[in-house]
């Protein structure tokens, strides 16, 4: 329980400066918490390697830049209940960072906005992330405007996020996934 205290605040830490220039909502911890509710949670890094990066962009269409990643996995009784993935990317000129959790099958349980640097009203509502879940790549494309509908005057945030859930479920599938 120490180690997964300690890498939450080194987390927390990294993240600060990714998010620093937008407004923060919640911690990692505090989102992770929430979202899993009594689980204890594991932290699992990952070094992608070129064949892994591969499909996770034909999965995705999105260009994955970094080759670490960590995934959160909530586990209650030895079983895996779900897993997170926290991402920071540019919106518009301001980054953005938002938890993906993922059900223990491969779809989208729920999206937290944890920072937002863009002007407030280009931020997304939880209406509107609520229609992501269920969501998973294969039935779903995740297509703006098809899959998911825009949100009125913030297009660049509505594909942001879409975009953040259809790496995180690309990376769920190839690295967890397929195991499966």
């Amino acid at each position: 329980m120490k180690k997964i205290t300690q890498s939450l605040f080194i987390l927390s830490i990294i993240l600060t400066g990714a998010i620093a220039a937008g407004v923060v909502f919640k911690k990692p911890d505090q989102a992770l918490k929430e979202g899993f509710k009594d689980a204890g949670i594991e932290i699992k890094n990952v070094l992608l390697d070129d064949g892994q990066i591969k499909k996770i962009e034909d999965l995705s269409k999105i260009k994955i830049e970094d080759k670490l990643v960590s995934f959160y996995i909530a586990k209650s009784g030895g079983s895996v209940e779900g897993d997170a993935y926290i991402d920071t990317h540019l919106v518009r000129t301001k980054s953005e960072t938002a938890i993906y959790f993922i059900s223990a099958v491969g779809e989208i349980d729920n999206i937290i906005i944890l920072s937002f640097g863009e002007p407030p009203e280009y931020m997304p509502t939880e209406k509107w992330l609520a229609l992501f879940a269920g969501k998973a790549l294969g039935k779903d494309a995740l297509r703006l405007r098809q899959d998911i509908p825009n949100m009125t005057g913030a297009t660049m945030t509505a594909k942001a996020i879409i975009d953040g859930a259809r790496k995180a479920l690309a990376l769920w599938k190839v690295l967890f996934g397929e195991k499966k």
